[in-house]
């Protein structure tokens, strides 16, 4: 379990920090327009998607005396450190010229991050049979990518309180911690990867593979609960602190205490009631639960008040409006990651029982078919934040005579961002919800209490 849950843990901290971080970084400190950050932020997702098929399909055709998902792991570990530290290098030259490198950082950055990722992904199925520890399997790994992440956060917060100097000094850290933790991660499993569950050995050409997702309903329910809540994760994560910054009126020294964090907090303690809870109850009806608080906080958060003067130390201590205002924010922000936390677990832990259904186990070939189209989702999903922000008026860096004019936005851009970090998120979750409501659940709480 501890082996397990350090896997993700150099892929999390990468996916938060580039969740939160990398639109502003883009729009900000790199000074390019909303349109491009977002397009580039879609090339990202849409070429880890493309890469997902070929490293599914490779790895399980890979032949070690570790099995055939190690090997992939610790080949992509140093490139993912390195790759994820340049990624936060701002290179000389105009707008084409960063548009190049960060298109070429990404490419590598998302192949590493697959490489290590997708195979790790498959292990939780080919470990073991059993639906309760599978649970748990995913839960451990969630809870390592949720610490990673807020470890990656506070060490970003810290650093970047100063300054956009410290995204170089954040890259080199947690690259470093990204790939330390995946080669631990690997020491750890190999004893348990060499008596996994093989996958089938045979050459399934690619209109085959879609033949065989196409007839297994259960991965299609899958796939579109998965695609429905990470569209929704990610348009909070990518708007998030543009929201607390230009709508909210929280200064950026404090922005990135008072958002990402708290929500890393209240999604990790909601991973480890919803993993406790979905053994005993289901994990479709703890689906349902994390799903309604989650609606409830997205609807709440797109109508607080803007904060009406700059935060003093002295405004989370005293009674008065401000502070008031404060406390809402922070508790809507917990509340919105403890309803989110479900969007870690539940479709993972659902998977097994899509590949179950399928008599050659292919979880190489589901794992991948899954990513791929989520990431497609979540690449148009930013892309289409790009195109709403830019048609709304919203001002970057590049377009502003300072850096404080641009956090005075049009109302136009404020009332796109509320609506991107609430009603758009709120509908794609209730989809979720309603889609569920046929799922054949596999009651593991009831096989964990026979047991």
């Amino acid at each position: 379990m501890v082996s397990y849950g350090l896997g993700d843990a150099g892929t999390g901290l990468a996916a938060t920090q580039l969740g939160f971080y990398l639109f502003p970084f883009f729009t900000g400190t790199a000074g390019l327009p909303a349109f491009i950050a977002g397009s580039l932020l879609m090339v990202i997702k849409v070429w880890d998607a493309i890469n997902d098929p070929l490293i599914g399909w490779l790895s399980d055709h890979t032949k070690t005396r570790w099995g055939p998902r190690l090997p992939w792991m610790l080949g992509g570990s140093i490139p993912l450190g390195i790759s994820l530290g340049a990624m936060w290098w701002v290179p000389p030259g105009g707008i084409g010229q960063k548009t190049a490198y960060y298109i070429v950082m990404a490419i590598l950055l998302m192949t590493a991050y697959t490489s290590v990722n997708l195979p790790y992904a498959a292990l939780s199925t080919e470990l073991t049979e059993d639906t309760a520890i599978r649970t748990r399997l995913n839960a451990a790994r969630f809870t390592g990518s949720i610490l990673a992440g807020f470890s990656g956060l506070v060490v970003a917060a810290g650093l970047l309180s100063n300054g956009d100097s410290g995204f170089i000094a954040m890259g080199r850290s947690t690259g470093s911690i990204a790939a330390i933790a995946t080669l631990f991660s690997c020491w750890g499993l190999a004893p348990f990867a060499k008596k996994a569950r093989q996958p089938v050995q045979k050459s399934e050409p690619l209109p085959l593979q879609i033949q065989r997702i196409l007839r297994n309903q259960r991965f299609l329910q899958v796939i579109a609960l998965y695609l429905l809540l990470w569209c929704a994760l990610q348009l909070m994560q990518t708007v998030s602190l543009i929201y607390l910054e230009q709508v909210m009126h929280i200064p950026k020294n404090l922005s990135k205490w008072i958002g990402p964090i708290p929500f890393q907090i209240s999604a990790l303690i909601g991973l480890q009631v919803w993993s406790i809870s979905s053994n005993r109850f289901g994990r479709v009806k703890v689906l349902y639960w994390g799903g309604m608080l989650w609606i409830a906080s997205c609807l709440f958060a797109m109508v607080l008040p803007p904060l009406s003067s700059e935060i003093l130390t002295t405004s989370f201590l005293s009674l008065n409006n401000e502070s008031l205002k404060i406390f809402l924010l922070i508790t809507t922000i917990f509340m919105v990651g403890f309803g989110a936390s479900t969007a870690y677990l539940i479709p993972w832990s659902l998977l097994p029982d899509a590949i179950d259904a399928d008599p050659d186990h292919p979880a190489g070939i589901y794992t991948a078919w899954m990513v791929l189209i989520q990431k497609i989702g979540i690449g148009l999903s930013v892309q289409l934040l790009g195109l709403l922000l830019s048609f709304s008026g919203y001002q970057s860096l590049i377009n502003c005579s300072n850096a404080n004019i641009c956090l005075n936005q049009p109302i136009t851009a404020q009332v796109t961002i509320r609506i991107c970090m609430g009603f758009i998120p709120a509908v794609l979750v209730c989809l979720g919800l309603i889609l569920m409501r046929r799922w054949p659940e596999k009651e593991a709480h009831l096989k964990a209490t026979t047991t």
